[in-house]
């Protein structure tokens, strides 16, 4: 499914140049081409048939590293029509969606197909990957981009121009539904009968407001286990000699990530043992002291410390 990722640069290929002050560029190699900086010019027939990993300099000297762009580097440099998902989130889905070679796969909706390239890799050959995406400007965005990055058309991959809801009929028996969407709760019904008994929902959603409005879709919707959400931040260090310390700027919030698994037809999920935080159950709620339930009253708080004192 993919092309080859190793041997001599070939014409039609990206590969990433970086610079010494690590400024990295995209370009896809063609004959008799160029790449202009303001360092000088670099002939694509310089690269072209060179090893992966080689150096060439430019018309003002200045070398460059090139590489075959890893997908991290070719999910954040794509063309886009919708906001990409970023490296982190694409590898927490693969991981906690537990996206396996072979499994099937249902993701609504592609944007711009980087997450699109992360599940198609995760899958492999044997899988299957269905990709809706309501836009057609967007599909086809999605479309150029990943079968840019794999060279041609991905075999496991049907891209469907449509709204994943209204044009789910007959999909069945899925592992995994992936909702990558405005508004994912409004898709629970069709991602539950999507999947199969045992597969998995995972939402990737912007905002707080969306986080809860979706988790409390997947409760209330009966077919679902307790759901999980979290979110990831990724925060790099600059080390050089003893002058070890964090980068001044990090990648934080992106987006949350809600998954939940599917129960079999006709299973109620077991009542939940965790009461409310304070203020959500009503005057009836237990007292609430530092945020858990149930907490000792102040005074009894302040008579042990004052023992242990």
């Amino acid at each position: 499914m993919t092309k080859p990722r190793h041997g001599p640069l070939t014409a039609g290929e990206p590969v990433q140049l970086t610079d010494p002050k690590g400024r990295s560029h995209i370009i896809t190699l063609r004959a008799g081409a160029s790449f202009h900086t303001h360092r000088g010019t670099l002939s694509h027939d310089d690269i072209i048939g060179g090893p992966d990993g080689n150096v060439v300099r430019s018309g003002g000297g200045t070398p460059y590293v090139v590489f075959r762009p890893l997908l991290a580097d070719y999910t954040l440099t794509m063309k886009r029509g919708a906001a990409v998902v970023y490296p982190k989130d694409a590898a927490q889905i693969v991981a906690f969606a537990d996206v396996f070679p072979g499994a099937r796969v249902l993701e609504a909706g592609a944007g711009s197909g980087a997450l699109s390239c992360w599940l198609l890799r995760a899958i492999g050959e044997q899988g299957t990957l269905v990709s809706f995406e309501r836009r057609p400007d967007f599909a086809e965005i999605a479309r150029r981009n990943v079968e840019q990055f794999f060279g041609a058309p991905p075999p496991a991959w049907q891209l469907v121009n449509g709204e994943f809801g209204a044009d789910y009929d007959g999909l069945v028996d899925f592992d995994r539904v992936i909702l990558d969407m405005l508004a994912p709760w409004d898709c629970v019904d069709a991602a539950a009968g999507a999947l199969a008994p045992g597969g998995l929902a995972c939402c990737y959603v912007a905002t707080t407001t969306q986080l809860s409005r979706t988790v409390e879709a997947l409760r209330g919707h009966g077919g679902f286990d307790e759901p999980a959400a979290w979110e990831s931040l990724v925060r790099g260090w600059h080390v050089e000699g003893l002058a070890v310390r964090p980068e001044h700027r990090m990648v934080g919030h992106t987006g949350f990530l809600v998954t939940a698994r599917r129960l079999a037809p006709g299973v109620v999920p077991p009542p939940r043992r965790r009461r409310p935080s304070g203020g959500y159950g009503g005057a009836d709620s237990p007292p609430v002291i530092g945020g858990i339930p149930g907490d000792p009253p102040p005074e009894e708080i302040r008579s042990r410390v004052n023992r242990n004192a």
